[in-house]
């Protein structure tokens, strides 16, 4: 089968790949507004870029019944701050919870039941769940597509400040079996990490 994205409407280009491109990690980002309402939003397009200096990117998309820009971007764009939160499976249906596009005065915090607990360095609180956060100041904002709905953003971060809970950091590594964190697939699905191989690669020789 071959697709042709042009021939085909972006709500279903968006099936194809978030089905096939699994599974993905969740960013759980808290932000602040510019009159201070706290904001808590899930994003599966997310992934690390590089660690020196720690970098991030998620991608937030346009909204696709509206095309206009999600709170999350906004209060980026407005503060230059925000804090990624990894998703465990513990408190997996309060991350849903605050998937619904509420209006800009909706704290997710109260709708979710997620306690809020002060950063060090950024003004936007961690999520006191989440077992790993990470501290992060915007490095820059990429517009992506004609700006109609489907189109997105990628936002870069650079982590200024990573907290790790005691209980999961052994020996300079998380234990994924004691952090449980959880992926992100199609439609109502996620995964755990429960079900791992390894192969070892060939290192260069000197």
């Amino acid at each position: 089968m071959i697709i042709d994205p042009k021939e085909h409407r972006f709500q279903d280009i968006y099936k194809l790949m978030i089905g096939s491109i699994v599974p993905r990690p969740i960013a759980f980002v808290s932000t602040i507004s510019k009159d201070g309402t706290r904001n808590l939003a899930p994003f599966s397009f997310f992934n690390g870029i590089c660690s020196n200096p720690p970098t991030i990117m998620f991608a937030p998309a346009r909204r696709s019944y509206s095309g206009e820009t999600k709170d999350t971007l906004n209060n980026i764009r407005n503060t230059e701050e925000f804090v990624v939160n990894i998703v465990s499976e513990g408190f997996a249906e309060q991350m849903v919870a605050c998937s619904t596009d509420f209006d800009p005065e909706v704290d997710e915090f109260d709708v979710s039941g997620l306690t809020p607990v002060p950063s060090k360095i950024v003004a936007p609180p961690r999520v006191e769940e989440s077992r790993v956060n990470f501290e992060c100041r915007l490095n820059q904002i990429v517009d992506i597509g004609d700006g109609s709905a489907g189109s997105g953003f990628v936002v870069i971060g650079t982590v200024v400040l990573f907290h790790v809970d005691d209980s999961i950091y052994e020996n300079g590594r998380i234990n994924l079996e004691k952090f449980k964190p959880i992926g992100r697939l199609a439609g109502s699905s996620y995964s755990r990490i429960t079900d791992t191989f390894e192969i070892v690669r060939k290192i260069r020789p000197d």
